[in-house]
């Protein structure tokens, strides 16, 4: 089966391909490769057999449909994998979980229709522009044992003790 995002940089610039080599290439059916050319506008260099595609014009042509099947999340909404779409936080709430070291850091909100955990990797700066209108609290993990105000309190067992 094929992926469902093919890479345009598996075509070389300066090479010819066939109908074979397309569909060899990025792992699809022969017969799917012959509709691009029939239907879906990938040019083969003459009308002559065997059916013969530059590899610029292959390059182009995936990069083309790649980008046309993007959809992007818009504006105060995240991607639910659930209901597999956009959708709002519900409540208008979300956490922000930062990263060590580093400025970017996890969203994570419910979903509104599933009740899903909805996840997106963003800079803080970045969020009031993704979440307008969401409150988002900075949850701000416990670093690690040593670093704790006050360690956990160890407890030894003895097995002559009864509790």
């Amino acid at each position: 089966m094929a992926r469902t995002r093919l890479n345009p940089r598996l075509a070389k610039l300066n090479r010819t391909y066939t109908t074979e080599e397309v569909a060899r290439l990025y792992n699809l059916s022969r017969e799917t490769v012959r509709r691009w050319v029939r239907f879906a506008g990938l040019h083969p260099i003459d009308g002559r057999r065997p059916t013969l595609i530059h590899g610029a014009t292959l390059q182009t042509f995936v990069a083309a449909r790649r980008e046309a099947a993007k959809r992007p999340t818009p504006a105060g909404r995240l991607h639910c994998f659930g209901c597999r779409a956009a959708r709002r936080p519900a409540l208008r709430m979300a956490d922000f979980h930062p990263s060590r070291g580093r400025g970017a850091g996890n969203i994570r909100a419910l979903c509104e229709t599933c009740g899903g955990v909805m996840n997106r990797r963003a800079r803080w700066e970045a969020v009031p522009v993704i979440l307008p209108g969401v409150e988002v609290r900075v949850m701000e993990g416990e670093g690690r044992i040593a670093e704790r105000p006050t360690p956990p309190a160890t407890v030894a067992f003895n097995e002559d003790e009864n509790p």
